[in-house]
């Protein structure tokens, strides 16, 4: 049996994905995939991006990594592009779309918000159909075989649930969570690369980290839109749409 930690929506909070790295270490559980939104929000873009690329073995791209690489008008993403530099936002570009893989006998598929876009945003209480949607590829997919596990990020809301024989989880948000104010990650166990039937486990793990050096780090960054990424860290209460 192996372990991978599923670590997500880091979004520039140093202070939070180095505790969960942490959790992760003490667990001795080498292999990390992350999926997505590794910067924007919060103040260390840049760190973010050098600690997950020396820590985990894949990553793909999220909403934001992709909109800040990008070409953009806007301050905010001004700001954070200048801080990535031109090498870091290149690595983002870069960045596949989604992680394939069978394990147990089960064809997981992993991306930041739905198997057809970064931006399509789904929740869990969504119609069923756009919910078990989720399991079927596109043609950004790696492959088109349909998953029997789907897990994602994207809504910083950690859920499971059972749908048509099938698995759907969200790992949370490692740094800006909007259900509890701790980060979350997830644990999968299972027979990696193998295609024949076995025990799988999916585990989620909460993680409580230093939220006020978290909030000063921010500070001292003089960050664009601070007052609105602090609320979040305190309250895990959402801003608002366009935020």
């Amino acid at each position: 049996m192996e372990t991978i930690a599923i670590i997500s929506d880091i979004h520039g909070n140093t202070t939070a994905l180095e505790t969960v790295l942490a959790d992760i270490q003490q667990r001795r559980i080498s292999r990390i995939f992350c999926l997505g939104d590794l910067v924007g929000k919060g103040p260390n873009s840049d760190w973010t991006v050098d600690l997950i690329r020396e820590h985990c073995e894949k990553v793909v791209r999220g909403n934001w990594d992709e909109f800040i690489a990008g070409d953009s008008e806007l301050e905010v993403i001004k700001w954070h592009q200048a801080l990535l530099g031109k090498e870091r936002l290149a690595y983002l570009s870069g960045l596949p779309f989604s992680i394939e893989f069978w394990m147990s006998g089960r064809y997981i598929r992993l991306f930041h918000a739905s198997p057809r876009s970064v931006n399509e945003r789904v929740q869990p209480w969504d119609d069923l159909e756009l919910r078990v949607s989720l399991f079927e590829p596109s043609e950004l997919c790696g492959s088109q075989l349909p998953a029997d596990v789907a897990g994602y990020g994207d809504i910083h809301g950690a859920y499971l649930q059972h749908l048509a024989g099938k698995t759907l989880f969200n790992a949370g948000s490692v740094g800006n969570p909007l259900d509890l104010t701790q980060a979350s990650y997830v644990i999968v166990e299972g027979n990696y690369g193998s295609g024949d039937p076995a025990p799988l486990n999916i585990q989620f793990v909460r993680v409580p980290y230093d939220i006020e050096r978290a909030v000063q780090q921010a500070v001292d960054s003089q960050m664009p839109h601070l007052e609105p990424y602090i609320k979040e860290l305190r309250t895990a209460e959402y801003r608002g749409k366009g935020q």
